[in-house]
């Protein structure tokens, strides 16, 4: 044993050297890695810190995005083997802009436009999104207002408020679907004596454009509320006290005080609504109205893609179109907001 006892000690020294000599290895490539992080300009380094964020919004973004570009100009038949069609360039988009493909799907204009798909489709989507966004904005300041305030039962209010939005959109759809079924809706017979609406709502456009659009501006004004309550919560309160020294109005308090400086924020949550409603489709099908009475850009998507004739390069065509109107909005919003930023001298 007294001969085995340093080779032990041996070993033992050995290995805890062993350890020393890596944690200092470890430790020193840390370090290395501190220093160069330190050296890096702050901008350099957020970007740095951005780069995992920037990968997988290319992963999941912006390469599916880059396959239907790339897909839009290809026939839209698809062999066995999965490979697109012959190259056809500009056709698919030239087809879909003038409405000569033979095999777009005939049930999906309504009679009574006498307009390409396209065209329709377009009309349709953007007119939906100016007016419930437009709605949205306006239920949605009331409703931060409401939250906002201080009074009883203001707990219940913020419940009932954000209540719609909880909501799936399979149930808010049976919801709207049950309230205008011809023969025994809720709302059915009474607006139709009115002369609002039609014996059969849910297959006219104009009714059917009006009962999805009023079922996304209940289920969404709660978050467009949330996001303008957010802005109201960061308004410096001592401006106000200011105010009311100074003998200012409720509505000059408002216009002068609360809306410049929830402008901003307001622009950001108009834009994410605005991105929700041009790819609006699921409330279309939900309530029963149905892509052929009130088509969307993301209806005629799906009409091209899973129609009988399975019209992929087509289908491709029209979302890069949708891209391109999405993108455009997007950029009137971002100049509205970097405005808003330097009037404010955010910026």
């Amino acid at each position: 044993m007294s001969a085995l006892q340093p080779r032990a000690v041996t070993a033992g020294v050995s290995f805890v050297v062993a350890v020393d000599q890596g944690q200092s290895r470890r430790s020193g490539l840390f370090t290395r890695i501190g220093t160069w992080t330190e050296n890096l300009s702050e901008e350099t380094y957020a970007y740095l810190l951005l780069t995992p964020g920037f990968v997988v919004l290319l992963l999941f973004a912006f390469w599916p995005l880059a396959s239907a570009f790339r897909m839009s100009f290809f026939a839209d038949v698809i062999t066995g083997g999965g490979q697109l069609g012959e190259f056809v360039g500009l056709k698919n988009y030239v087809q879909l802009l003038t409405n000569s493909n033979a095999l777009a799907p005939a049930a999906f204009p309504d009679p009574s436009f006498q307009v390409p798909i396209l065209e329709q489709a377009l009309f349709m989507t953007l007119l939906f999104a100016i007016l419930s966004v437009a709605g949205e904005t306006l239920l949605g300041f009331l409703y931060a207002m409401l939250m906002k305030g201080e009074y009883k039962g203001r707990k219940l209010v913020r419940v009932l408020i954000i209540l719609p939005w909880a909501i799936p959109i399979v149930i808010q759809g049976m919801i709207f679907f049950l309230m205008f079924r011809p023969g025994y809706g809720l709302l059915t017979e009474p607006l139709q004596n009115l002369g609002i609406f039609s014996s059969l709502p849910l297959n006219t456009t104009f009714d059917g454009f009006v009962i999805v659009t009023v079922a996304d501006i209940w289920k969404t004004s709660a978050f467009m509320g949330l996001l303008i309550l957010a802005g109201l919560e960061s308004v410096n309160q001592d401006l106000y006290e200011v105010a009311d020294v100074m003998g200012a109005t409720r509505w000059q308090r408002f216009r002068y005080i609360t809306f410049p400086l929830v402008f901003p924020v307001l622009m950001v949550a108009m834009l994410f609504r605005t991105m929700g409603a041009l790819r609006v489709y699921g409330i279309i099908e939900a309530t029963g109205v149905g892509c052929t009475t009130v088509p969307s850009m993301s209806c005629l998507v799906v009409q091209l893609m899973f129609g009988s004739a399975s019209m992929y390069g087509s289908a491709a065509a029209a979302s890069v179109l949708i891209a391109i109107v999405v993108g455009l909005f997007i950029s009137i919003y971002l100049l509205f907001i970097r405005w808003s930023n330097q009037s404010l001298g955010i910026a």
